[in-house]
């Protein structure tokens, strides 16, 4: 072999070598690389831009269900940076994505906001970005749904209920129209008339009531409220009624507790509970009033001593047009709507409400709302005591031959 197929054979066995040796190193940088990328935790670049720029809560969470990034909407959820996620089932969501699938969207129910708001019905969005990283997108779906169900309520519900009182007038119409002739028979009808037509205003208006609290997105005059202010008017409003079927409406509790909302809104909720816990009450007997705040909640409860409500009943006695007892709510006038009102008036000032009842006991529905300070301007002043003059110190008799 000669000297110049010697060196043709080594410049091709280096070649070789310097390509396995290239080919073994890009190997082990890629390797190196995925190693990191699926240890890695570090956000890509762009994402905390795009968190910041998101009207809906999203967040991302790394392996151990840490948040590491968060959009603003996030808070109220109680998703902050460096928080572990706190629903069980939103860290179930995201191990899923993060275990294999590229992509997921469920409908979960979350706690938004302080106790004791209800939970909210919100749609997950869920996405892989890395290895141990996953981005949940949350969309609060909870007003969609309730005006789709108040849709599909709206109509059943009201066309069954407004029938009864328009036949009636229908038929009074035509009874006067027949007696004519019978003055006495005529005065009795109208009676009838004036009593069913009545009725007909107080169910439209409740409707009318119910359907804007259910349909408006925020409150119209939200204001920080006085709960005394509250419990004051709805007192007032119903002392005629209190006066007339005997019963005493007592009023106890805390002083000085504010509310964030609308009072009128608020008024008509208490005032709701009056009315059915006068309606419910014998004659003689107390309706009480009671104010308390714990743990940054006020709670206004309304008590009697009725008749009660059987516990089959309390599952479903929020509902509108639902009457536990439907022969007294007939005849005193009850439209069903009431506590329907109340429910959704709580609800809109992130609250609740909550009953308590036995039968032949009477029963005590609570609302619950969150609590706010005082106004600077209604801080009442620290109360000064009277000066006291200085007393003397008695003279100390010495024991010992030492001076005192």
């Amino acid at each position: 072999m000669d000297t110049t197929q010697l060196v043709l054979l080594a410049l091709l066995v280096g070649a070789i070598i310097g390509g396995s040796i290239a080919a073994v190193i890009v190997l082990s940088l890629r390797a190196r690389d995925r190693a990191r990328a699926e240890t890695s935790t570090l956000i890509p670049d762009g994402v905390r831009e795009v968190l910041r720029g998101m009207d809906d809560a999203a967040v991302v969470v790394d392996s151990s269900s840490t948040v590491v990034a968060a959009s603003s909407a996030a808070g109220p959820f109680h998703l902050a940076e460096g928080e572990v996620v706190r629903s069980d089932k939103l860290r179930a969501v995201a191990r899923r994505v993060r275990d294999g699938d590229s992509a997921t969207t469920v409908t979960l129910r979350l706690q938004r906001g302080a106790p004791p708001a209800e939970p909210r019905l919100v749609l997950v969005r869920a996405t892989r970005i890395s290895p141990r990283l996953s981005l949940l997108v949350m969309r609060d779906i909870t007003e969609r749904e309730r005006v789709e169900q108040m849709r599909r309520d709206f109509v059943a519900n009201t066309s069954h209920e407004l029938k009864t009182p328009v036949g009636a007038v229908s038929l009074l119409a035509e009874a006067i129209e027949s007696a004519a002739d019978d003055p006495d028979q005529v005065r009795n009808f109208a009676a009838r008339l004036t009593a069913e037509a009545s009725r007909l205003a107080s169910l439209t208006a409740r409707i009318m009531n119910l359907s804007r609290l259910q349909a408006a997105d925020e409150l119209t005059d939200d204001r920080d409220v006085a709960v005394d202010e509250i419990v004051a008017a709805a007192v007032e409003a119903h002392a005629l009624q209190a006066g007339s079927a005997g019963v005493a409406v007592v009023r106890g509790g805390q002083r000085g507790l504010w509310v964030r909302g609308d009072a009128q809104i608020l008024i008509e909720a208490v005032g709701n509970l009056l009315a059915n816990a006068i309606h419910y009450s014998p004659p003689g007997s107390e309706v009480g009033v009671g104010v308390k705040a714990a743990d940054r909640v006020v709670e206004i409860a309304v008590a009697d001593r009725g008749i009660g409500i059987p516990e089959p009943d309390q599952e479903r006695i929020f509902e509108r047009f639902y009457r536990a007892d439907q022969a007294r709510s007939r005849r005193t006038g009850g439209t069903g709507l009431g506590l329907a009102i109340v429910k959704h008036a709580v609800q809109r000032h992130g609250g609740e409400v909550r009953l308590w009842s036995r039968p032949g006991r009477g029963s005590t529905f609570t609302i619950r709302l969150p609590q706010i300070n005082p106004p600077a301007d209604q801080v009442p002043p620290p109360r000064r005591g009277k000066k006291k003059r200085p007393v003397a110190a008695p003279a100390v008799t010495p024991t010992n031959g030492a001076s005192a």
